[in-house]
Parts: C-alpha cells; sequence; structure tokens
C-alpha cells in the first residue's frame, strides 16, 4: 500500500492500516526512544505514547515530507515530554545555566565501534545524553534544541561540550581498560 493511501486509511481507523504503519516503523522508532531513555521499559511507555500521538495527529501529516521523519520528530518530542514529566529524569534535565564555563575544545580521535558507542553514550547522565543525542544523532541545531528544550543555546552549548567531553573520557578509559586486559 502506498504512504498516502496507507495514512489515509489510518485516518478512517482502518485498524489493519494501523497495524501496517505502527508494523513499518515501531521497530526504528523504539531503537530512537531507547537512545534517549535508560530502559528499555521507559523506551517502549515513549514508543506507545508517541503512536497515540501519530494516530492522534495524522490527519495533520502534510504528504510533502517523508512519513518516517514526520513519525521520528514526534518521537523524539515525545521522548523529550517524557524526560522533563517523569521523576526519574526530571533532576538530571533540569538545564540550569547558573554555572557556565568554558569547556576544553580538544579534537581527540578515538576509534570505536558504534555498539560500544551507543553503550557509552548510555550511560552519559541524562541531559547529556539527551543533547548528544539530538545534536549528533538527530542532527538538530544547538538553536533548535534550545527551542525545544525551553532554555537558551548557550546552556545547550556547554551541555553538548560537557557531555561530549565527559564521552571522550569514558571512551578513553574504556580502551585503557581493553588495552591492560589485553596486555597481560
Amino acid at each position: 500500500m502506498e504512504t498516502l493511501q496507507l495514512v489515509k486509511a489510518c485516518i478512517k481507523n482502518n485498524r489493519q492500516a494501523q497495524q501496517t504503519l505502527y508494523s513499518q516503523y515501531a521497530s526504528n522508532m523504539l531503537g530512537l526512544c531507547y537512545r534517549y531513555t535508560k530502559s528499555l521499559h521507559d523506551a517502549e511507555d515513549v514508543l506507545q505514547e508517541g503512536f497515540i500521538k501519530v494516530f492522534k495527529n495524522l490527519h495533520q501529516y502534510k504528504s510533502d515530507g517523508e512519513l518516517g521523519a514526520w513519525i521520528r520528530r514526534i518521537m523524539v518530542n515525545t521522548a523529550l515530554t517524557y524526560l522533563t514529566k517523569h521523576n526519574r529524569y526530571k533532576n538530571e534535565m533540569n538545564l540550569s545555566d547558573v554555572s557556565l564555563h568554558p569547556v576544553a575544545n580538544e579534537e581527540t580521535e578515538l576509534k570505536i565501534n558504534v555498539k560500544d558507542l551507543v553503550e557509552q553514550v548510555r550511560k552519559l547522565p541524562a541531559s547529556y545524553q539527551t543533547i548528544f543525542n539530538l545534536v549528533a544523532v538527530e542532527g538538530y541545531s544547538q538553536m533548535e534544541i534550545a527551542e525545544m528544550l525551553q532554555t537558551n543555546v548557550n546552556t545547550i552549548r556547554s551541555q553538548y561540550s560537557r557531555g561530549r567531553a565527559m564521552l571522550i573520557k569514558m571512551i578513553e578509559q574504556e580502551n585503557i581498560k581493553a588495552n591492560s586486559k589485553y596486555a597481560k
């Protein structure tokens, strides 16, 4: 079924079409949700909330863009809302600019496979993890992220720099552990 036909069928509450749309996008969107949360259970909650919003707002989809990109934007926004609403993440997502100071901009080159990188990013505090994902994975500008998170762009820059620096340090430490393990 063509995308536009699928969307129209979903809007008419055709359960088979809704299941088809969900099946097409659920696994990729679950991966996206998991990048922002600290557990699979939370990611599944975000996914479910996100798809409720998708089906509720599908009539607003403009066929001039890719449906997957439209769904992705909803999932990202749902994940951000989830992080700021749930106590588990709320404290870590408090983006204040009271202690902003520059972070060294070292151009460190590290070699790491994607799976290990994803694992390291997930170990970052929620605010760093979220902002790193929004910039490095989703491709949002720091200005767009500031608007999404309702904070100023300097806070986003600082959080991204600190998260990146922390990530580099974590990867370096993992490389040292791995190298010392093989040296024995």
